[in-house]
């Protein structure tokens, strides 16, 4: 079965919450970027926490048959990128993420509410 970028998001947002991920926010892309569908943001409150969320995320999305494109940032748990295609996962920690506050570069892009 092959995700589509909907249930990709919904999958890397669930699995951030798990590992109490703060501040976890959806921006749907559509029509706005050609880089992805969706930008999931998250923090962590440490480095270890950073990596546990980015690892919980990788680990649940090829589970359900997901395909990892690429992670950047990993061993400096400051801003890890997540690359899953049509998703790009952010896990900030908690200092970065108001100084890069990448929602307002993007913000003419829609919030996803979780249901």
């Amino acid at each position: 079965m092959t995700l589509n970028p909907d249930q990709i998001m919904q999958i890397a947002a669930e699995a951030a919450d798990d590992k109490k991920a703060g501040r976890i926010v959806a921006l749907d892309l559509k029509g706005i970027s050609l880089v992805a569908d969706y930008f999931v943001i998250c923090q962590g409150n440490s480095d270890t926490q950073v990596q546990a969320i980015t690892t919980e995320i990788r680990k649940r999305v090829e589970e359900k048959g997901g395909r990892l494109r690429g992670i950047e940032g990993f061993d400096s748990a400051r801003w890890v990128l997540v690359d899953l295609g049509d998703v790009v996962v952010h896990v900030f920690h908690r200092d970065e993420r108001d100084y890069y506050n990448i929602e307002r570069l993007w913000s003419d892009a829609k919030v996803v509410e979780f249901v």
